[in-house]
């Protein structure tokens, strides 16, 4: 799911933006950390620092040092956005797992922050990040779905529900091809009731995908092959009514014209 990375990552840096205007002066020393060990710095100063690492691309240590500002300045107003800062330069640095940890914790801690949105956006944005090709095990994409679906639910109005419904149909395209994969495996082993539930599972929640004609017209397949035809003409009616100037149409057509010419649906 590379293909809207860049743009996934626009917007959570420019939403972050948005989300972290602080009124305080990041007053203090400009001097780089060498690296994150323990030294007590006063929070204006590790802040700028840490904040210096992520604008000169080094997000992996700014995220350490933004973790630092909450370690030394736990009751400062600074340790809140620290939090947050730390949970995107972790997602920049691609440690999608230390982004949902550190935005569940910041959630856990403020959940009626003004920012919750933003935590759960980057965490959805992190799931979504990891999805693989539909030769590999799909639990990352259906985590991904979970958290693009919480967005829009609790934040249906913002500009991060609005790219996460962008989102989910992509990602309910990307598992239904899943259950196509399996599917038409199953249909090659000749396990034809196997294929039918693969395929009639994309109809069932995945109808609205780019995978719904093809699993339809995998159903008259299938159904031929276990000598049900009547469904088969079923399949191939929803299958005309709904698509009807599509190929896999006119696939399922010829199929019922040489293998159930005259049977009624039933």
């Amino acid at each position: 799911m590379t293909t809207h990375s860049r743009t996934s990552r626009m917007l959570a840096l420019g939403a972050l933006a948005a989300a972290t205007v602080f009124t305080a002066s990041c007053g203090g020393g400009s001097s780089r950390p060498k690296d994150t060990a323990y030294v007590a710095r006063d929070v204006e100063t590790l802040y700028a620092e840490a904040k210096e690492l992520l604008d000169t691309g080094r997000p992996k240590l700014a995220a350490a040092l933004f973790d630092e500002v909450e370690r030394q300045h736990p009751y400062s107003p600074w340790a809140r956005r620290a939090q947050l800062m730390a949970a995107f330069s972790y997602y920049v640095s691609g440690d999608y797992n230390k982004t949902v940890t550190t935005a569940q914790r910041f959630l856990t801690i403020h959940p009626g922050n003004k920012d919750a949105p933003y935590a759960y956006y980057l965490i959805a944005l992190s799931y979504y990040e990891q999805i693989s090709d539909v030769q590999r095990d799909q639990k990352v994409t259906e985590q991904a779905l979970k958290a693009l679906q919480e967005v829009n639910r609790r934040f249906p109005q913002s500009e991060y529900a609005s790219d996460a419904r962008l989102k989910i149909d992509l990602v309910q395209d990307h598992l239904a091809g899943k259950e196509m994969e399996i599917g038409r495996y199953y249909e090659r082993s000749g396990k034809w009731i196997a294929a039918q539930i693969r395929f009639q599972n994309v109809i069932d929640t995945y109808q609205t995908t780019s995978h719904a004609p093809e699993a339809l017209y995998r159903l008259v397949e299938t159904s031929l092959a276990l000598g049900i035809k009547p469904e088969a003409v079923k399949y191939a009616a929803v299958l005309g009514a709904n698509y009807p100037g599509n190929e896999w149409y006119e696939k399922a057509y010829e199929l019922i014209e040489d293998h159930a010419a005259g049977v009624s649906a039933s």
